[in-house]
């Protein structure tokens, strides 16, 4: 059975592309903070015929990552995809939003912590398997920001663009090696409740993406734009 690494599962965008590639027959590892919140996606998606597992750790603990997606590779036999979108409005100490003006070094590390370096924790801990085996995927997701900064998230686009430069690097680094790595910028409100006038997109509609990414294996960067 392939794998899918979740790494930032959550019951929005993250179970909307667990059921996108569970229902195509891949095994689901969910990898985040919270154990009971993983277990009850895990459950959730078990009731649909989709075989999950739940695998704690925080992606500021790169130790808690690696040793999180070795366990998933041990459940599972190895992991095919690895989807990496750490939810950024998580309540995380320190990560608090900074206008491109008051961008600091201070506010500024913690980003760089937890989207790019928990993102290349994530990639190293999966990606000589991959080479190995001549096939694989990996899946960075940001916001629109990353692309198109916007003044009030400074700190937040900066290590967005950092991560979307990183990985955009390491799809031409990886081509005609198999495996294929790809940057997904999400330029709407997921769901409801967002800004008036902002674009939105519910989950269902932006999952897609994802598997087109994987079975198409070809581009390096995605903009949804709703």
């Amino acid at each position: 059975m392939p794998t899918l690494a979740i790494v930032g599962a959550g019951p929005g965008m993250g179970l909307a592309i667990a059921r996108t590639f569970g229902n195509r027959g891949f095994g689901i590892a969910l990898i985040a903070r919270t154990k009971e919140k993983l277990q009850t996606l895990a459950d959730q998606l078990g009731q649909e015929g989709i075989k999950a597992a739940a695998f704690p750790a925080d992606v500021m603990d790169r130790a808690s990552l690696t040793t999180a997606l070795d366990a998933a590779t041990a459940h599972f036999g190895g992991i095919d995809v690895l989807e990496y979108s750490p939810a950024p409005h998580s309540p995380v100490p320190g990560l608090a939003m900074a206008a491109a003006s008051e961008v600091t070094v201070d506010n500024l590390q913690p980003q760089i912590e937890y989207t790019l370096y928990g993102a290349v924790a994530a990639a190293q801990a999966i990606l000589p398997a991959m080479r190995k085996a001549g096939a694989g995927t990996l899946l960075f997701t940001t916001g629109g920001g990353s692309v198109s900064p916007v003044p009030a998230f400074g700190n937040v686009n900066a290590a967005a663009a950092a991560l979307r430069n990183w990985v955009i690097n390491l799809h031409n680094e990886l081509a005609d090696t198999g495996v294929h790595a790809a940057h997904v910028a999400i330029n709407t409100w997921i769901g409801d409740g967002g800004p008036p006038g902002f674009p939105t997109a519910t989950p269902e509609q932006i999952a897609p993406l994802y598997w087109d990414l994987h079975e198409r294996n070809h581009r390096s960067e995605v903009f949804f734009n709703g």
